[in-house]
């Protein structure tokens, strides 16, 4: 059966509204933020907690496209179960380790250089943090297992109610707790995140106990399954997210030394989230195309028809931002920047109205490789994309001084031009291998 332009929308659009609330969060609780005391340093505080454990946490990130790909049977649910777990634990030693007071003063004073009120900010914000990496590891398997039975409609309702909670925990803390801007932020993505995999415990119960009662399918469990074909097949897309998400930790290090530091580290979560909200339909994408490609991408054709389309939608979106009145009326009005901050952050917005097109176009390419087994491509774009932002800021914010913001957000969008364009011939590649297979 082929898919057409309506089955692939209505598989994908739940995803893509767990990534549309997701990306909700960051300009809601920047806005909640910029209306507490001190917002200048509150925000720049609530951005490098935030970078800094998305970063720890990199390692889980990807265990839902590994779920949704390999989860099949009795054995394959089992085995990548207790690879969760070991992952999960991992990484949350690390955030513990890094929250040593000593750990912590060499990472924030000698390393990243942040100016003394964000660095004590963003200590207390970061012990808000600590419950993500076991919440969202545990979360984002379970919603694997779910994408691969069809039951995206679940995942969807699991990322409203930690929206909710996320929600309720931040007007807790804005409004009755006398804690700083930074500290309620983090207070809120915690409890959210917690929220959210308690919901998916119960409602991956009967999927889960159906695959615990199924017989494993030898053909498939002989040649997936083992320990080692996991790790073999997981570790590209682990060492993609922490490569990845260093970006952030690398560009606020970088806007810390630059032109304008606190201004740029002010704005950074605020245009940031800006852009995540209009990249996060192609995020959803990647799990989706997995799930419909097909073994023998027998539906390539089609998603690739949806991908292009999806791109160019969310772009325009951003651009509908970014060069018309709304600029205002996000950053000033909805946002709470001044007009001195909305002013630093003109340029940066109109500068990434490229990237949801380039994100949805990523998703899909990684999905193809997920299914091609061809994970260490995925990778090595990504070691292409932060090497290529780490030499453009190098070269725009030190070598021609511009403003850090600036700088910072066009060598992101550089940085990923460049991956996706490394990552055609590896696709064609698999996509060709496919064609031979089935003739």
């Amino acid at each position: 059966m082929r898919h057409t332009q309506r089955t692939i929308a209505l598989f994908w659009a739940p995803l893509a509204a767990t990534w549309v609330m997701m990306a909700a969060e960051g300009p809601f609780l920047a806005a909640m933020i910029a209306r507490m005391p001190g917002p200048e340093f509150n925000l720049g505080a609530y951005g490098v907690a935030f970078a800094l454990a998305i970063l720890i946490e990199a390692p889980v990130i990807m265990l839902m496209s590994a779920a949704t790909s390999l989860v099949k049977d009795r054995i394959s649910y089992l085995k990548m179960r207790n690879f969760s777990r070991g992952l999960i634990l991992g990484t949350t030693l690390l955030l513990l380790i890094v929250l040593v007071p000593g750990v912590y003063r060499w990472l924030t004073e000698t390393l990243l250089q942040l100016p003394a009120e964000v660095a004590d900010l963003t200590y207390g914000a970061l012990w808000f943090f600590l419950p993500w990496p076991s919440a969202i590891g545990y979360r984002r398997f379970l919603q694997g297992v779910l994408i691969r039975a069809g039951k995206t409609r679940l995942v969807a309702m699991g990322t409203l109610i930690r929206l909710l909670a996320m929600t309720v925990a931040a007007l807790l803390g804005y409004l009755l707790l006398d804690i700083p801007g930074a500290w309620v932020g983090g207070l809120a993505l915690g409890t959210g995140v917690t929220v959210e995999a308690i919901a998916a415990r119960f409602m991956a119960a009967e999927t889960v106990r159906d695959l615990l009662a199924e017989e494993g399918n030898s053909a498939y469990t002989g040649r997936t399954v083992t320990y080692r074909a996991i790790a073999t097949f997981y570790l590209p897309l682990a060492l993609t997210s922490l490569i990845g998400l260093t970006i952030q930790p690398l560009l606020t290090f970088f806007m810390g030394r630059s032109v304008s530091p606190v201004e740029s580290l002010a704005i950074y979560p605020v245009v940031h989230s800006l852009s995540f909200f209009f990249r996060s339909v192609g995020f959803a994408y990647q799990d989706a195309a997995i799930a419909l490609i097909g073994e023998r991408f027998e539906h390539y054709r089609e998603l690739r028809r949806f991908c292009f389309t999806l791109g160019a939608v969310a772009t325009a979106g951003l651009a509908l931002v970014a060069f018309t009145p709304l600029f205002q009326l996000w950053f000033t009005v909805l946002s709470g920047l001044t007009p001195e901050l909305t002013s630093f952050a003109l340029i940066p917005a109109r500068i990434i109205v490229p990237l949801p097109f380039l994100s949805v176009l990523l998703s899909f390419q990684r999905a193809i490789l997920v299914e091609g087994r061809r994970t260490q491509h995925i990778t090595w774009a990504s070691v292409i994309e932060v090497t290529t932002v780490a030499v453009l800021f190098l070269t725009l914010g030190f070598g021609f001084e511009v403003v850090g913001a600036t700088a910072a957000f066009t060598a992101f969008l550089g940085g990923r031009l460049l991956s996706t364009v490394y990552l055609v011939p590896g696709c064609a590649s698999v996509l060709r291998e496919s064609l031979r297979g089935s003739a």
